[in-house]
């Protein structure tokens, strides 16, 4: 059966997109732990981030570096923190959540829960910083 993931990249599932290449995606977590909080992914399922081919790997993080640099500029923040969990979603992922102190990136805090409408609004509002 196809991962959450795979069936927001088919378009099964919709998503607030953030930027887009012929193999990753990157959109807002509808349950965030801070705003802008963003899931990176290959569009290729992959259950463990470590298991990922050399060349996307590496691309994966390529493209998390380009989508977090908009973040940065788009949410105020200190910093954009990183984790790769993968517990929740068999399928690799990296979370990019901006913060301001270290608990901003606890994952056993209680999420937020923006309106479509707010993460409409997140998302447009990074997606201006996106470099081609």
């Amino acid at each position: 059966m196809a991962s959450i993931f795979s069936r927001i990249v088919s378009g099964e599932i919709p998503c607030h997109k953030i930027a887009e290449t012929d193999d990753f995606l990157a959109f807002l977590d509808v349950m965030p732990l801070a705003q802008g909080h963003v899931l990176v992914i290959p569009k290729k399922e992959v259950d463990y981030i470590f298991d990922m081919e050399t060349d996307a790997y590496a691309g994966l993080w390529t493209f998390a570096r380009q989508v977090a640099k908009s973040l940065k500029m788009a949410i105020s923040c200190k910093r954009i923190g990183i984790a790769v969990i993968g517990l929740e979603v068999p399928h690799a992922h990296i979370h990019l959540v901006p913060m301001n102190e270290v608990g901003d990136i606890n994952f056993t805090r209680p999420k937020l829960k923006p309106t479509q409408e707010e993460l409409a609004e997140t998302a447009e509002k990074i997606r201006t910083y996106i470099t081609a």
